[in-house]
């Protein structure tokens, strides 16, 4: 039996071309950077050619503005504690829907004096900028909102949000955690009028191991690992080279590729959440009457256990999720799902199915009729 797997939101494969720019890095490029000698030096101009590639292709003033990191989840926590350290501030602006890895690190600054302020959204997942910028006042150190949420996919409106942030105070940095968003969506400094960025390289192609943080130069950020002050001091670890060449490589395709992608992936999953619910009315599609990210489908069953159908689905060859898979596991309701008015039971019976890169045609309407099958036998 073929497996299929819809949960690219997850991670994503490997695309050749990172595969391939990794391996000619390993081969090439595999002294430590930070040396003085001529293999470290042919590693150096590899990162820096990367870092100049990724600040080009994100808007960056500058490539300095590029902060290697091993992830998104670094990327974020580097984001919130990086700008609130420094700052003789004390407040930070999230929204209820943020993945763990900003909301966490937010609330974990309260053992430092810190408040978080939490901004509500509506039952699509939309956060209104108007509420972001009701919360922001002259104790504000920053506000973070995702450009897309990673469980849902809802497309928030960002470049609203920082505008609504600077109509109060010009000077509040403005965070937005591009993770779920980048591979379909034009993210780049101007796109979404944030100070910071933050990227995971794996989420649309590239290695796992290895993300960005884009850091406006006007915004003070301090190092939350210490050590060799490598990135400019802002973040000290030996250089991943491989990966973020490969990151880099995966990038350049995302955008070369963007608008065949959102055209495919896009029309496979219109005909999965179309074949779905021709066949099971009473699925209800999570967030539909907001922008979302054309790879994402989120959906209601009443009555069915996510975890009851995730695992039937398996056995019948479909690979999808319930919530984020960066919670290890954990069967708890979503965070997500209960901002959006969720009660425990019915957060309990959503289901996640996300296409990509790799999706073929005709896989939505297959994997639409094998998750009908399994209804249909739970019933």
């Amino acid at each position: 039996m073929s497996h299929t797997y819809i949960d690219h939101a997850a991670t994503t494969v490997i695309r050749p071309c990172a595969q391939e720019a990794m391996e000619r890095a390993y081969a090439d490029s595999n002294a430590n950077a930070s040396g003085l000698h001529r293999p470290a030096r042919d590693a150096k101009n590899a990162l820096e050619q990367a870092r100049e590639e990724a600040a080009e292709m994100l808007g960056a003033s500058r490539p300095l503005d590029v902060v290697f990191t091993s992830g998104g989840t670094e990327a974020d926590n580097l984001a919130v504690s990086g700008v609130a350290f420094p700052s003789h501030r004390r407040t930070v602006v999230v929204s209820a829907v943020e993945h763990e890895a900003v909301l966490h690190t937010a609330t974990s600054l309260a053992r430092f004096g810190y408040t978080t302020k939490t901004v509500a959204v509506d039952r699509s997942c939309l956060v209104a900028p108007e509420r972001v910028g009701a919360l922001v006042d002259t104790d504000t150190a920053l506000v973070s909102v995702m450009a897309a949420n990673n469980e849902i996919g809802t497309i928030q409106p960002v470049a609203a949000i920082a505008a609504a942030v600077r109509a109060v105070d010009p000077t509040v940095p403005v965070h937005t955690d591009a993770v779920q968003a980048f591979v379909s969506e034009p993210i780049t400094v101007e796109s979404t009028g944030a100070d910071l960025i933050s990227l995971a390289a794996h989420k649309f192609g590239g290695p796992k191991g290895v993300g960005l943080l884009v850091v406006n130069p006007e915004v003070r950020i301090d190092p939350i690992i210490h050590g060799g002050g490598q990135e400019a001091g802002r973040r000290s670890g030996t250089y991943n080279v491989a990966g973020i060449v490969g990151m880099v490589a995966a990038m350049r395709e995302v955008i070369e590729t963007r608008d065949r992608f959102r055209s495919e992936v896009g029309a496979e999953r219109d005909l999965f959440e179309a074949t779905l619910v021709a066949g099971h009315p009473e699925a209800v599609i999570n967030g539909a009457d907001a922008p979302r990210l054309v790879q994402h489908s989120h959906i209601h069953f009443a009555g069915v256990l996510a975890e009851t159908l995730l695992i039937r689905l398996d056995q019948a060859g479909i690979a999808a999720a319930a919530g984020s898979a960066c919670q290890s596991g954990a069967v708890e309701p979503s965070h997500v799902l209960k901002a959006m008015g969720f009660s425990d039971t019915a957060a309990g019976e959503c289901v996640r199915f996300t296409f990509g890169w790799t999706t073929e045609p005709g896989e939505g309407s297959d994997a639409a009729n094998r998750v009908l099958a399994v209804l249909g036998e739970l019933r």
